[in-house]
């Protein structure tokens, strides 16, 4: 245990998410999960007639959606309990039921699918003119049918679902490693003071004005690292071959195109979003690189400094309250819809801030269907957590409004639009702390702001996004994964995109190893494309007010009922060039030229 950070039992209640809200007990939780096994055969019973005639399709649909939503609850109670605390014996036992549940149900249930896929277009037609209320399962059908060329037999299907748990134990491996098992050393700066490092605190330390802090801070970080990466590198690399494998026995080209696939998303769509923010913004980002050099009087730019902050002085603290205002008072142009649902997961502990030993880094937001939302963070008072926060809030308010308008089936969009919900809110918070301020100095230091949005969008997951895109061309020619390779790839790319500007030392070769967005498919490249919207749709909410606001909700409140490139068209944003991408590029250059002119 790393001195100096708190056990989950020390914990201020009123900074953890009330988990009573989901099930008053875990006896009631535990209840439920076998409940929840023993009733799939509420499902089950319509082996063999799922598509005998329109109201057998329905009535099995529904079944279903009622089953799953009961099972997304049980499952998010178990992962938010890993979430919080990864060492609690607990909590990792329940997180292992949980999964064999989850495969057991999936094995139980491929029939759905596979008996789905013995119809037509002209007999789903037939039956939605039938049965009015299959309207609601058009797109699920739809997406069912278009996926028949890469099925396999409902034997094979079968046994793929039953082998779920085993699948997912790549990731379920690197959670438990990162939040369990490794442990950082504290290390001590010139004036004797003693520093406890976790991976929650790392980021800290990251954006600290202090050279030394940080980069010693560092050079212990990426120590721990590397005694985990051949571990680490297996991991991943047992989930590459896994999808390499899937690819080729559902007669894919390749995983990028099966991914792609599941996304619904074009490969022109997934390339342009890669190549055009990097060729285009790599010489703004070095630009910024040379002036943060300049300006903090740095002997060189070394790869751990380019978070450090470029108005240092300047760094107002923000507690949760305040930075809970500011955002609630941003977001007004959204109307009262939306704005009750901000005020409820503000007000009403949807938010875990603690930092606490066995707390998973980073931040995310968890959306059960029929529940509310719950979202994880570690509250350092840093305005960079203001930003977070709205960023999180965004997920909420999108799948509480999805959830409220469809049904669970049709409440996820694809990953494609999923993070420009959360980056509209960072950019209304943005233009809401400018037009506050009249302070010179407080509108560069939100412009810093800002960029930090794009950096961790444009820059840190778009260079995720290329490691990617690599490893899989690797793979598929059947290059092993190993902690070697993955190093000499991220520093290869990180060398390309930064040029002489920035020193990229060995351990910047190990940055795979701090996220977990590797072992969701073809995530990291979705927050540029999310962004990419939000920044377009943003600007036409600013020119045009109303209307905009209205197309932005209508695109949250349809869910998943259509594809990413319609459902961006219905936010007014066209992603089908790499227009949009360029336009967004080109504001980040603005920034960047209003801050080189500020200094």
């Amino acid at each position: 245990m790393t001195k100096g950070t708190l056990l989950r039992s020390d914990v201020p209640v009123e900074q953890t998410w009330d988990l009573r809200d989901l099930f008053q007990t875990e006896e009631d939780w535990e209840t439920e999960l076998v409940a929840v096994e023993t009733d799939i055969q509420t499902v089950t019973k319509y082996k063999g007639a799922v598509c005998e005639n329109a109201k057998s399709l329905l009535e099995c649909l529904k079944a279903k959606d009622a089953l799953q939503e009961r099972l997304m609850r049980v499952a998010t109670y178990a992962d938010l309990q890993m979430s919080v605390d990864g060492t609690n014996p607990n909590y990792q036992a329940n997180a292992a039921r949980v999964g064999s549940v989850l495969s057991n149900v999936r094995s139980n249930l491929s029939f759905v699918e596979s008996e789905l896929l013995q119809l037509d277009s002209d007999t789903v037609k037939a039956y939605i003119n039938e049965e009015s209320e299959l309207v609601d399962f058009q797109k699920t059908l739809t997406d069912i049918l278009e996926s028949k060329p890469h099925r396999l037999s409902p034997d094979v299907e079968k046994v793929l679902a039953a082998f779920g748990e085993v699948f997912d134990a790549p990731y379920m491996i690197y959670q438990r490693s990162k939040t369990s098992d490794m442990k950082f050393l504290s290390f001590t700066t010139d004036d004797g003071v003693e520093h406890p490092l976790t991976f929650n605190s790392f980021p800290k330390y990251e954006d600290s004005a202090n050279t030394e802090l940080r980069r010693k801070a560092y050079d212990v970080f990426v120590g721990t690292l590397q005694q985990y990466q051949n571990t680490y590198a297996a991991t991943y690399a047992t989930e590459v071959k896994k999808q390499v494998t899937e690819a080729r026995l559902r007669n894919y080209e390749s995983v990028t195109d099966m991914l792609l696939d599941e996304q619904q998303v074009t490969k022109e769509m997934y390339h342009n979003q890669l190549h055009t923010i990097q060729t285009e913004l790599a010489p703004h980002m070095r630009r910024l690189a040379k002036l943060k050099q300049r300006v903090l009087g740095l002997d060189k730019m070394h790869y751990c400094d380019l978070k450090a902050p470029l108005d240092p002085d300047f760094s107002p603290e923000v507690t949760y309250e305040e930075a809970s205002k500011l955002v609630l008072d941003s977001l007004q142009v959204m109307g009262s819809e939306y704005m009750e649902i901000m005020e409820q997961g503000i007000n009403n502990r949807w938010v875990d801030l603690a930092d606490n030993v066995g707390k998973r880094s980073g931040a995310f937001c968890s959306s059960p269907y029929g529940a509310h939302p719950y979202i994880l963070m570690t509250w350092n008072n840093s305005m960079r957590n203001a930003f977070t926060l709205a960023h999180e809030l965004g997920h909420a308010g999108h799948f509480v409004l999805a959830s409220r308008y469809q049904r669970i089936s049709n409440t996820r969009p694809s990953r494609y639009f999923v993070e420009a919900p959360s980056t509209m809110n960072e950019m209304l918070l943005s233009k809401h702390i400018l037009e506050q301020s009249n302070d010179e100095r407080m509108r560069r230091w939100v412009i810093l702001q800002s960029l930090g949005t794009y950096y961790h969008n444009f820059v840190t997951h778009i260079l995720e996004g290329e490691l990617q895109r690599r490893v899989y061309d690797l793979a598929h020619q059947g290059t092993p994964i190993t902690a070697k390779l993955l190093n000499e790839q991220k520093v290869e790319l990180l060398t390309a995109f930064w040029g002489e500007e920035v020193e990229i030392d060995e351990g910047a070769g190990l940055t795979w190893m701090r996220q977990p967005h590797y072992y969701m498919g073809l995530y990291p490249y979705t927050y540029s494309a999310g962004l990419t919207a939000s920044t377009a749709a943003s600007q036409m909410i600013q020119e045009e007010g109303q209307p905009a606001v209205d197309r932005w909700l209508s695109a949250l409140k349809a869910g998943g009922t259509l594809k990413p490139i319609e459902l961006m068209k219905l936010a007014g944003v066209d992603m089908s060039t790499p227009e949009p991408i360029r336009k967004a590029v080109a504001y980040v250059g603005s920034l960047v030229d209003e801050l080189e002119k500020s200094f």
